[in-house]
């Protein structure tokens, strides 16, 4: 570990998450892209050929952009001879982007990279079903008019009814779950209550609202533009009236009639893009950098994919436990609120002292983390998650957040569908 050189997070930008309102947004994962890494290669002393690698988180990839790293380095004027390549682990994209980075430059592979996340789920694709998908095939195997016209007698009318994409990705294929249901599964096993949920879910918008109105945004979020000359300068998926009584309104969305998870509660289906620039120590003094804050270690885990949602309580765990730090030495705290009740079993897992003795391998329950250093400004649930985006966010928002308040050090972490969990400790310089 001696010989591991330190990695510096020197600067970082996103677009507003924009909310999907039932059609294709304004932007692809690249225009995105491109939108918050303009003004931030803009203000760098360096050329934007410097980098020695760019990295993007990327799930729902479109076909006209394949390896949408590339393409979007290109389209940012980093030079034909810099090397891009586009990284996927689910909910975990964008943070993978940053862990890949870091790993190049702790090991002396690299000395500047731009790491990122960008997704646009308003663009996931439309899906054929299978029985229309072989009924297209035995169409193109026909030999002659004759067969293809007796073949129109097979013709479904669900043929011509497609499925979302992200519907499909939103299911786990081991388990059949939906990422909803394994957050109910959670609900239970933790007995957070609909009435909990809701009022974290509130919190969460209030504290977004809060933040936009203070401006306290305004140094990580650079407005979009889009073709027609639109600008899009703040995340749109907030409700600040949010409430108890409209939140009680809502209906469960996977397990009716009586479910704890809602439209209210979840994340929301956004549209997003973020970047950090890492750099070695080498490279901010060659280029004259002013680093922000140094990453010390990074931890990914994996369980049962039904409960996927307790991937940061294993991650972070294990992540403070090799660096021997106490609950009581993490100033600020960023987990992705993929569900207000996945974020509260995890806070209730680290209370649970049976719970952390047989999993998390603890003599002693792990303790409360204060709500007060938890998600400062909100989270996806009133902001959004695009999903190789977020993990790129949230690392960039503990940056933000801690720079703000005065805070020395914090973790960002994220579960992840198939049943991964991701942690980053970042300490400020």
């Amino acid at each position: 570990m001696s010989d591991h050189r330190p990695v510096y997070i020197v600067d970082g930008a996103r677009t507003p998450f924009l909310k999907v309102r039932g059609g294709p947004g304004p932007f692809t994962p690249v225009d995105l892209a491109v939108q918050c890494g303009r003004p931030l290669l803009a203000r760098q002393p360096l050329a934007r050929n410097a980098f020695d690698l760019v990295i993007l988180g990327c799930v729902n990839v479109i076909a006209d952009e394949m390896n949408p790293a590339r393409v979007a380095a290109l389209r940012l004027g980093m030079g034909e001879d810099t090397v891009a390549f586009t990284v996927q682990i689910n909910c975990g994209s964008g943070m993978q982007s940053i862990d890949t980075a870091y790993r190049y430059i702790r090991d002396g592979s690299a000395n500047l990279v731009l790491a990122g996340g960008a997704e646009a789920l308003s663009h996931a694709p439309l899906v054929l079903r299978k029985g229309a998908v072989e009924w297209y095939a035995g169409m193109a195997r026909a030999k002659g008019s004759i067969e293809r016209v007796s073949m129109m007698t097979d013709v479904k009318a669900d043929f011509f009814k497609p499925v979302i994409g992200l519907e499909r990705g939103l299911t786990d294929p081991i388990t059949d779950l939906n990422m909803g249901q394994t957050a109910e599964i959670l609900a239970h096993r933790f007995d957070i209550s609909r009435e909990k949920a809701d009022r974290y879910a509130m919190e969460s918008h209030h504290r977004l609202a809060n933040a936009q109105e203070q401006g306290w945004l305004d140094g990580e979020v650079e407005p979009a533009f889009d073709r027609d000359g639109t600008a899009y300068d703040k995340d749109d998926g907030v409700r600040p009236d949010s409430s108890m009584e409209s939140l009680a309104k809502l209906s469960p969305a996977f397990e009716k009639p009586y479910g704890k998870v809602t439209p209210g509660n979840s994340s929301q289906i956004t549209d997003g893009a973020s970047w950090l620039i890492l750099a070695s120590e080498d490279a901010v003094k060659q280029h004259g950098l002013k680093p922000l804050a140094v990453i010390r270690d990074s931890q990914w885990s994996a369980l049962d994919p039904s409960v996927m949602g307790l991937g940061p309580v294993l991650c972070s765990t294990e992540m403070m436990t090799r660096n021997a730090l106490t609950r009581e030495q993490i100033d600020l705290w960023e987990i992705n609120e993929a569900f207000a009740a996945q974020v509260l079993a995890c806070l209730a897992a680290w209370e649970d002292e049976t719970f952390c003795r047989e999993v998390l391998d603890l003599p002693e329950a792990f303790g409360a983390i204060n709500r007060d250093s938890l998600n400062v400004d909100g989270g996806a649930v009133a902001l959004g998650h695009p999903v190789g985006t977020s993990g790129n966010r949230i690392v960039l928002h503990l940056v933000q957040a801690m720079s703000r308040l005065g805070k020395k050090r914090g973790i960002a972490t994220e579960c992840i569908g198939g049943g991964l969990g991701g942690a980053m400790l970042v300490e400020m310089t």
